[in-house]
C-alpha cells in the first residue's frame, strides 16, 4: 500500500478512536456542565476557523470575492448552497484574474 493510504487510514481510525471514546467519557455522565456543552459546541466553529483562517490570509482578490459571496449566501441559504456559490465564484474569478 502506498504512504498516502497509510495515512489516510491511519486518520481514520484515529478520528474514529476520539469520536467513540468522547462518546464513552460524557456517557458516564448523567448531566453534562453547561460550560463543558458550550465548549463543546464552540468546537466546530474552532475547528473551522482553523482551517479557512491560513487560506484567508494568503489569498488572491479572486479568493476575497468567493469568501464574500459564500458570506453573503450563508445569510439566507443553507450550507450547500453558500459551497456552490463560493466555489462557482471562485472558478469563475480564477478564470478572469489569472
Amino acid at each position: 500500500m502506498s504512504t498516502t493510504l497509510w495515512i489516510t487510514v491511519a486518520a481514520a481510525i484515529a478520528t474514529y478512536l476520539t469520536r467513540v471514546g468522547g462518546h464513552l467519557v460524557l456517557s458516564r455522565f448523567e448531566r453534562i456542565h453547561p460550560r463543558v456543552e458550550a465548549g463543546l459546541n464552540a468546537v466546530p466553529a474552532a475547528v473551522l476557523t482553523t482551517l479557512v483562517a491560513p487560506a484567508v490570509l494568503g489569498a488572491g482578490p479572486a479568493e476575497w470575492i468567493a469568501l464574500i459571496v459564500a458570506a453573503l449566501v450563508a445569510l439566507r441559504g443553507n450550507l450547500l448552497s453558500m459551497f456552490l456559490a463560493g466555489a462557482a465564484v471562485l472558478i469563475v474569478a480564477r478564470q478572469f484574474m489569472g
